[in-house]
């Protein structure tokens, strides 16, 4: 029989990175590898956060 999650325990994800399920050690991640490919994309620019303008802001 499966062992059953206390009344309240939130689901596992799998890894964003690749989809495998997350371990303890590399939450939310399956590995280190998968942790460093995320750390690069964001070091280099991959992963954006959008902004918008609004009429307020001075222009750079």
């Amino acid at each position: 029989m499966p062992a059953r999650k206390p009344a309240g325990a939130r689901p596992e994800k799998p890894c964003p990175i690749c989809g495998k399920p997350a371990v303890a050690a590399s939450r939310p991640f399956c590995s280190e590898r998968c942790r460093d490919v995320d750390l690069n994309r964001w070091l280099s620019g991959s992963y954006v956060i959008p902004v918008s303008k609004t009429d307020g802001e001075d222009a750079e």
